[in-house]
């Protein structure tokens, strides 16, 4: 990878990233690779990621959602719709190792900024789009959200399956995050492949399939067959009992899984012959085959005693179980506290922030949070430099507004 300045030591310094992403799916991405040590320049339209402005927020364009994934960047703002604000994202694209962008490809076309236009100024680039759909299929030109891609994958019908009195989303972006993950793992895999290669190439992360994938790997089950032996469905986890059992005074997660957990727990409360000898309930086969039953049973038990009494009993027994926190009582968490999951720092403007964590530990090469989310445009006159603009290219670019940066900025 070319020696380019990186934010600190992490696993993927040297690497510059030009981002053109917003809202969650691409930000959530290009944090993560921020945190791993790439140098990400996030590429802003004049009036900023969209998700500056959704949320609580102590300042205009600095909401929540927004500094959560967008840390460890810089920004500069350009308005592509023009010719010079393409021509300026094609000197920082020369230089850069990765483009990623999350706009429908004929946009980016019609910007100018298809693959073969950027490969032309850099071909060893690798250029990524996490797109709605395949550009295979039929869906191509389809915008994409969030709440979209997870009914199209069936996630609010699973929901009624499991219970539910009408079909609902997940009540967290799930698309956008797990897809997030998919591009990560397709940079950080495209850089090595050019690693080995001398290879750049145009990557493509639809959010249609990879959530198909992530949705159809658990459910397809009988269907999995041709010709089918049963229905598709994974019958332990759309049981509408799965789910916290209520106990005494609260509620409680535990998963009893293999045969081990199952004897065990009935030991505990004194009835060993519900897996030693009643046939529904003796091997995971006939458990999965009569599951609805068994847990209708358990949530029956675990309402008899309290929440601390349960916790005390499956903690001793070594059998799985947590506290069903909610979002207040999980940033509580003694384990997350611990660890250090959650820490304040202090943000040039925002003041006073309660930052997440990194979740993975490294050896050699720990990742950590190189720069607080920018304001729009904050970077812009540093970053266009180092693209080799000059002095009166930037003032000309800033002059007629296809940049800007903050006051003070």
């Amino acid at each position: 990878m070319q020696d380019k300045q990186s934010g600190n030591g992490g696993p993927l310094a040297g690497v510059r990233i030009i981002d053109l992403t917003t809202v969650l799916m691409g930000p959530f991405a290009t944090q993560i690779l921020g945190d791993y040590g790439a140098d990400v320049i996030k590429v802003e339209p004049p009036g900023g990621d969209g998700v500056r402005g959704v949320g609580p927020r102590r300042n205009a364009g600095m909401a929540a959602i927004f500094m959560h994934a967008n840390r460890s960047k810089r920004s500069v703002v350009l308005d592509l719709k023009k010719p010079a604000g393409r021509d300026a994202l094609l000197r920082l694209a020369a230089g850069a190792d990765v483009l990623i962008f999350n706009v429908r490809p004929q946009a980016m076309a019609r910007l100018g900024l298809s693959y073969e236009e950027v490969c032309a100024v850099n071909p060893k680039i690798i250029y990524v789009g996490c797109v709605g759909y395949s550009q295979r299929g039929p869906y191509a030109a389809k915008p994409a959200y969030d709440d979209l891609i997870q009914g199209a994958v069936g996630i609010p019908a699973l929901s009624v399956e499991a219970g539910s009195d009408v079909p609902r989303y997940a009540p967290s972006p799930l698309a956008d995050r797990i897809v997030g993950l998919a591009a990560v793992n397709a940079v950080t895999a495209a850089l090595y492949w050019r690693e080995r290669s001398g290879e750049g190439q145009a990557v493509e992360v639809p959010m249609f399939e990879t959530m198909a994938q992530f949705t159809l790997s658990d459910h397809m089950c009988g269907r999995s067959y041709e010709p089918a032996i049963g229905p598709s469905g994974y019958a332990r986890v759309l049981n509408p009992h799965r789910r916290p059992y209520a106990t005494s005074d609260g509620y409680l997660c535990m998963l009893l899984y293999n045969d081990k957990q199952w004897q065990t727990f009935f030991r505990l409360i004194g009835r060993p012959e519900v897996v030693a000898s009643d046939p529904r309930f003796s091997t995971i086969d006939k458990r999965t085959e009569h599951i609805h039953e068994l847990y209708a049973m358990l949530a029956e038990i675990m309402a008899t005693r309290t929440t601390a009494e349960w916790t005390a009993l499956l903690d001793a027994a070594d059998i799985p179980v947590m506290p069903m926190h909610d979002m207040d009582s999980l940033m509580d968490d003694p384990h997350l506290r611990a660890v250090g999951f959650l820490g304040h720092v202090e943000h040039p403007t925002e003041g006073r922030i309660c930052q997440i964590g990194i979740p993975s530990t490294w050896s050699k090469s720990q990742p950590r949070v190189t720069r607080p989310a920018p304001r729009a445009g904050e970077h812009g006159r540093e970053v266009l430099s180092e693209a080799g603009l000059t002095g009166s290219e930037i003032d000309e670019l800033f002059a007629s507004g296809i940049t800007f940066a903050p006051a003070n900025g």
